[in-house]
């Protein structure tokens, strides 16, 4: 099993909040591919962190 890890910033696509993996990976995670996310908060948008999101 491979394993990466990165820190990235949460960006907006329209109405949804998204990752975006790195390029550098494009060939090793091509779509389709079933990958395992667990999410770490190490620091929060203190803008946003007092704001209700609602799905």
């Amino acid at each position: 099993m491979e394993r990466y890890t990165i820190t990235k910033n949460i960006a907006k696509h329209g109405e949804n909040s998204i990752i975006v993996i790195p390029s550098v990976l494009k060939a090793e995670l091509p779509p389709k591919t079933t990958v395992k996310v667990t999410i770490e908060v190490i620091r929060r948008n203190e803008l946003q962190s007092n704001e209700l999101v609602e799905e």
